[in-house]
C-alpha cells in the first residue's frame, strides 16, 4: 500500500477524519506497518501498552481471559478498527488479547505519536470518547442479555 493509500485509509476513519492531509501523511509515514498471520497476536491481555493499532485489512478476535483462565471471544474486528488505545490512554495493562483470524495488516501507532495527535487535534479526543462510549454501550447490552439468560435458567431450574 502506498503512502497516499494509507492517508486515504486514515481519512476514512472517524478518529482521523478531521486531521489535515499533511498530518495524516506524517502519521502514515511514522507509523509502523506490521502483518500478522492467522493465530498470531498483536498483543496479550495484561501486557503494558506502548502503541495502538489500526487494522488496514483482515480480521481478528478480541479475547478476554477470565479469572478461572477460561478465554472468551467478545468481539471480532476488521478493516478500519482501532485497538489498543485503552492501555495507552489509561496507562493500564492491556484489557484483552487481539489474535488474527486471517492475515492481518496493521499500522502500529506509538504512544508518543498518538498523544501528540490528541494534543494537536482536540476533535480526535472527542472521537476517541465517542468510540469508547459506544464500546461501553455494547458491553452493557451484552451484560444485560447475559443476566437475562441467567435469570431464565435459574427460574427454569436449570
Amino acid at each position: 500500500m502506498s503512502l497516499n493509500e494509507e492517508v486515504e485509509l486514515l481519512r476514512s476513519i472517524p478518529l482521523f477524519a478531521n486531521i489535515e492531509p499533511s498530518k495524516l501523511k506524517l502519521l502514515a509515514f511514522t507509523s509502523e506497518r506490521l502483518a500478522f498471520q492467522e493465530g498470531q497476536s498483536l498483543f496479550q491481555q495484561g501486557d503494558m501498552g506502548d502503541a495502538a493499532y489500526l487494522v488496514v485489512d483482515g480480521t481478528a478476535d478480541v479475547i478476554i481471559e477470565g479469572p478461572d483462565g477460561g478465554k472468551l471471544t467478545v468481539a471480532q474486528i476488521g478493516r478500519n478498527a482501532f485497538v489498543g488505545e485503552i492501555a495507552i490512554l489509561c496507562d493500564v495493562p492491556r484489557t484483552a488479547t487481539i489474535t488474527a483470524t486471517a492475515k492481518l495488516d496493521t499500522l502500529r501507532i506509538s504512544k508518543d505519536l498518538f498523544f501528540r495527535l490528541v494534543n494537536e487535534f482536540p476533535t480526535m479526543a472527542v472521537e476517541i470518547m465517542r468510540e469508547l462510549a459506544h464500546r461501553q454501550e455494547q458491553t452493557n447490552l451484552q451484560l444485560t442479555e447475559a443476566n437475562r439468560r441467567l435469570r431464565e435458567l435459574e427460574s427454569s431450574g436449570g
